[in-house]
């Protein structure tokens, strides 16, 4: 390295030792696009003495190549790795550094300035205690800014920096800075943040940034590394906070050792301590606290440690430790404020999987109350949310689990939506407070159940979920499949997609939002249905694969017999009983699927009837016998 510590040269275990101690600050830095960002970045790393001297030689040869500084050091190219972004001069991905100083260790988090890459900016400022803004002196407060702005208030952070750069560019002007930061202190205002302090500099030029700048005699802050060191960590203020522990990993090594592991996300432990299990409520007393290292007298938030309790008590990764003077809440439906992070829009009724901690659940967000236009925080009216849209919904889970509001405690109050088919991280939530209905609303136990019924009409009760195609034959064949069964003694309804949108789902229409709202409803109609006892039948398009596996999860084991009505589209075309097809290729019909509206045909159906080669008949016969073979009615 250029330089560090001469302890590293006469007493290396007395360095070692206070390194490990230090403390360790994370910040981000964001902004509008060529504010500075990662120039600052590389001038923190090279004023901090902590680059190798190959790394000096690499980024003065790119400087030349890549660098838009004439024949001076690029310092953002020591961050912008991409070659994408060194031929841009922009950052895209998020880009994380680690330096230290003699007082403490910081890991800085680079995020994009581009509104396309707000994502990015997300990831980036999840696990941060400090936002720095950056502000082009030249161009003052921009849409970008308060958008950053937002998010950083959005997500929690509490400490912010604006640095306000480039000042050498406008002749170290007084007048421009305070103009700046009169404009943003009114913004911050409307927006919640309270913590916010402004740092006129130059990180091109390093005024500010390490010494102050003998060019601003007018300043008399704080430099921004000194502001860095003497910041309050998060770490700090949680450990006031309520004990948390969510379980990552329950170890048993052994038969006489049991301990549930994981890092303490806030407050302080300590054996002999009485706790609660969430979301099971009940409680023990911790007896030890063990590391690799040995037992501890106490931890505290940011320690991984392994707990091990007095009593023998059933606890599973996902599960969250308490204190039970002031436990987790416990809840299957919240309010939450969504980031969506994915080209495919969020579609209200579409189940994702939701990770808080170490805990997946199934989540379905049931309504959108509004977006928010992160440009003048206006509130506006969305049936669905598109890429970087941020939106306040109400989600619903198919289980209860434990959590605390997000500006309690990120760690177990944020969470990421999942998309099911492609495993793809797709949104990213903070939970804001349990809906009321999560606590008033309980399964009513009944002694007539769903075997009972269905034993009582001689068969076993589901749901048979004909998909395919407008024009496949879905309906022709679910009728006579029905007439059949009837004919046979056995107790049937028939859910047609025609004569449920004359009633239960007149007021949807077709888009792709409205079309999973009346997969969902149907599904929902199937479920109370096949708990009757009966052999349901749905006649539906149903195109989205995200929603027919949506409709199985509410079924129980071999309940939901998926049936691919296989006709090929110009097929399907020729029949055109209703002249749909001819109004789509006109323009008169929007989303229309086959047409302009995808649809996504099953892979593994229980039953695929080729219609161009199957009669009528021969096809719900096929039917008929799949569900002799599966035991749902009798040979």
């Amino acid at each position: 390295m250029a330089h560090v510590s001469d302890l590293i040269a006469t007493d290396i275990e007395q360095y070692l030792k206070a390194h490990e101690h230090k403390s360790l600050l994370r910040f981000i830095t964001c902004g509008s696009v060529d504010d500075g960002k990662s120039t600052l970045i590389g001038r923190l790393l090279y004023e901090s003495k902590m680059l190798f001297e190959d790394q000096l030689a690499a980024v003065e040869a790119d400087s030349k190549k890549f660098g838009t500084q004439g024949d001076q050091i690029d310092f953002a190219l020591l961050v912008d790795g991409l070659a994408a972004e060194r031929e841009q001069g922009i950052t895209i991905d998020v880009a994380y550094r680690f330096f230290s100083t003699d007082k403490r260790k910081f890991i800085v988090a680079d995020t994009p300035g581009h509104e396309q890459y707000t994502r990015n900016m997300v990831t980036g400022a999840s696990t941060a205690d400090v936002a720095i803004l950056m502000v082009d002196a030249r161009r003052g407060i921009l849409t970008q800014t308060r958008r950053h702005s937002y998010l950083v208030s959005l997500l929690g952070i509490r400490h912010i920096v604006v640095a306000i750069n480039k000042m050498d560019l406008v002749d170290y002007s007084e007048k421009v800075f305070r103009d700046i930061r009169e404009d943003y202190t009114a913004f911050a205002a409307q927006i919640g943040l309270e913590d916010v302090s402004f740092i006129p500099l130059s990180a091109f030029r390093g005024d500010n940034i390490i010494e102050p700048s003998s060019a601003m005699p007018w300043y008399h802050g704080s430099t921004l590394m000194a502001y860095l060191e003497t910041v309050e960590i998060d770490d700090a203020r949680m450990q006031r906070a309520p004990f948390r522990l969510p379980v990552q990993w329950v170890n048993r090594p052994n038969l006489d050792f049991r301990g549930f592991a994981g890092q303490v996300a806030s407050g302080v432990i300590r054996p002999g301590d009485r706790i609660r299990v969430q979301p099971s409520g009940r409680e023990s007393t911790v007896a030890r606290i063990v590391t690799h290292g040995g037992d501890l007298a106490q931890a505290v938030s940011g320690q991984s440690v392994t707990l091990t309790l007095a009593d023998e008590i059933d606890i599973s990764r996902g599960d969250v430790i308490s204190t039970v003077e002031a436990p987790a809440e416990v809840a299957d439906q919240f309010e939450t404020t969504l980031v969506w992070m994915h080209d495919e829009p969020m579609l209200p009724g579409r189940p994702y999987l939701l990770k808080i901690g170490a805990k997946t659940v199934t989540a379905t967000i049931t309504d959108i109350k509004y977006q928010v236009n992160v440009n003048t925080l206006e509130h506006v009216a969305a049936k669905k949310l598109e890429l970087n849209a941020i939106g306040v919904c109400n989600i619903s889970l198919d289980r209860p689990i434990a959590f605390d509001a997000y500006r309690d405690n990120r760690d177990t109050g944020g969470f990421i939506l999942v998309d099911r088919l492609s495993n793809n991280t797709v949104g990213a939530g903070l939970l804001h407070f349990a809906l009321r209905r999560a606590h008033n609303i309980h399964l009513q136990h009944v002694d007539v159940d769903k075997v009972a019924r269905a034993t009582q009409k001689h068969q076993k009760s589901c749901v048979l979920w004909f998909t395919g195609l407008s024009g496949a034959g879905k309906s022709s064949i679910a009728n006579l499949v029905e007439k059949k069964l009837h004919a046979l003694g056995h107790h049937t309804y028939l859910l047609d997609g025609d004569n449920v949108r004359h009633g239960l789902n007149k007021d949807l229409g077709f888009t792709d939002a409205d079309r999973v709202e009346n997969i969902r409803r149907v599904a929902e109609v199937a479920k109370l249905m096949v708990d009757a006892g009966l052999i349901v039948l749905t006649a539906f398009i149903s195109p989205f694969k995200s929603e027919r596996r949506m409709a199985r999860s509410l079924m129980g084991d071999d309940e939901f017999i998926e049936i691919f009505v296989d006709t090929p589209l110009e097929v399907a075309e020729q029949r055109d009983v209703k002249g749909l097809y001819k109004k789509a290729r006109r323009g008169e019909l929007k989303n229309f699927t086959g047409i302009d509206s995808p649809y996504e045909a099953p892979e593994n159906p229980e039953l695929r009837l080729t219609t161009p080669q199957l009669s009528l008949d021969a096809a719900a016969d096929a039917v008929i016998a799949t569900l002799r073979l599966r035991g749902v009615i009798a040979d």
